[in-house]
């Protein structure tokens, strides 16, 4: 029996041992002060990550969130984690996409200010902050977390599984990477595999699309072969590979060991089949055809995260907007709203202003944009968010945008797919909501994804 006790209390010291070594590779940075004071809304049960795969550790040549001098991001993907943990999707974001981003990453320019920069510039003005504060602003998706990941310890977690298949339809030949690959499939050690994830100019028509798709193809593997080795019922391969992450990570401050723990412990029965990877749709950029824009899709994209859908398949039937929102606070008697038409359907706004009207809302006026968005934003000026949802609860998952250049009135933009007007729940008067005679053009939806349980080779 004592024997027994020994052996027992050898393995908890010992396990104690590795959690607190492996706890102790992750890099931690507080960024809570730089990030923007006008966040989204915090969803309850669905977890969004920002993973950054960059060239120089964070924290490495820079003590602090706005500093991270010499530092890229080559990857970023943003994984969505549903509140019912069945589903994971992992939304790569071209580097080349021309956003709006704060201007010096200062968070405290309202969005209205902020020019069109390339994307992966957030990240070396201002490391994590500015790229989630650039991230946010654009999708109005929050960002849970965050963990950078340095590639040179990308090698070590391919080693620890003992290769990485892949699967190339031409050779590779590309000096820059230090890869040399003939077409086929291949298991790469992990310092192919680094190579094979940054190939860009050698291979395929040399953009960021082209690569993220070989990175995609790659993750899959990932997820594949570590279902296949069981790496989580093997405590050799599993703490090599941990040691290896973790020495290569760097993360907010509440994602630690024990938090990493319990969201694997969440979504360790997802099943490949229910792990997609998209890329965030996009089109040429007029002003630079080696640049990007994201597309009307990309609203779509965003939409369904928000919602907490799954990208692939077909979305869920929304609830109703009053169904489970905090009461309403502001009477649509105390309101008054612009409705702007940007879809090009003639009539629409006008039949949305009347829809409006017969439910008490005092001034309604109407106007015209060339502008083609996605869905309903309803636009308010700072400290009239209550009269704001008081005018989204008539449309069905409608975004709240603040908007420091708006006076007393909320500004309704109708954009594709935009649903028509419902009753809100502190609606004045008793007259039906008119029939709709028009409607708004169907969304771009195309999104393409693939999933975990995909062949390499597709």
């Amino acid at each position: 029996m004592a024997g027994g006790t020994a052996f027992v209390v050898v393995l908890a010291l010992a396990a104690g041992f590795v959690w607190w070594r492996l706890d102790g590779n992750i890099s931690r940075l507080d960024i809570s002060q730089a990030l923007s004071s006008e966040r989204p809304t915090v969803a309850e049960g669905p977890l969004n990550i920002l993973l950054i795969g960059s060239d120089t550790r964070v924290g490495q040549d820079a003590p602090d969130a706005g500093k991270v001098s010499g530092a890229r991001s080559d990857t970023t993907l943003v994984a969505h984690l549903s509140a019912d943990r069945k589903h994971v999707t992992l939304v790569s974001i071209p580097r080349d996409s021309m956003v709006p981003m704060p201007p010096n990453c200062d968070a405290k320019v309202p969005k209205s200010e902020w020019p069109v920069q390339q994307f992966n510039a957030a990240f070396s003005l201002g490391g994590p902050a500015c790229l989630i504060n650039t991230i946010e602003g654009n999708t109005d998706l929050f960002i849970n977390h965050f963990a950078v990941v340095d590639f040179n310890g990308f090698k070590g977690m391919v080693d620890a599984l003992g290769g990485v298949p892949v699967c190339t339809p031409v050779a590779i030949d590309d000096p820059k990477a230090h890869l040399t690959l003939a077409a086929g499939r291949h298991v790469l050690t992990g310092k192919q595999a680094l190579g094979y994830v940054r190939v860009r100019y050698t291979e395929g028509d040399g953009s960021d699309l082209g690569r993220i798709k070989r990175q995609q193809a790659f993750l899959s593997s990932i997820v594949q072969e570590a279902t296949r080795t069981s790496l989580l019922l093997r405590p050799d391969k599993l703490y090599g590979f941990l040691d290896a992450a973790t020495k290569s990570l760097t993360t907010d401050e509440d994602l630690g060991l024990g938090t990493m723990k319990d969201i694997a412990d969440s979504v360790k029965n997802v099943g490949v089949k229910n792990v997609a990877f998209v890329t965030v749709p996009v089109e040429t950029y007029p002003e630079d055809a080696n640049r990007v824009q994201w597309t009307d899709a990309a609203d779509t994209l965003w939409q369904r995260l928000r919602a907490d859908q799954p990208v692939t398949g077909k979305p869920k039937p929304s609830a109703s907007p009053s169904a489970s929102a905090t009461p309403l606070t502001v009477s649509p008697a105390k309101v008054s709203v612009l409705v702007v038409n940007a879809t090009g359907t003639g009539g629409l706004a006008g039949q949305v202003a009347e829809a409006l009207r017969v439910q008490g809302f005092a001034r309604v006026t109407t106007s015209n944009t060339t502008e083609r968005p996605t869905g309903v934003t309803v636009a308010y000026a700072p400290g009239r968010e209550e009269a704001a949802r008081t005018v989204a609860a008539a449309f069905p998952d409608a975004k709240l945008s603040e908007d420091a250049a708006l006076d007393a009135t909320v500004r309704v933009t109708l954009g594709a797919g935009a649903p028509a007007v419902v009753e809100v729940p502190n609606r004045l008067g008793t007259d039906p909501i008119p029939k709709p005679s028009v409607s708004a053009p169907a969304p771009s939806t195309s999104i393409e994804a693939r999933t975990a349980d995909q062949d390499i080779c597709s």
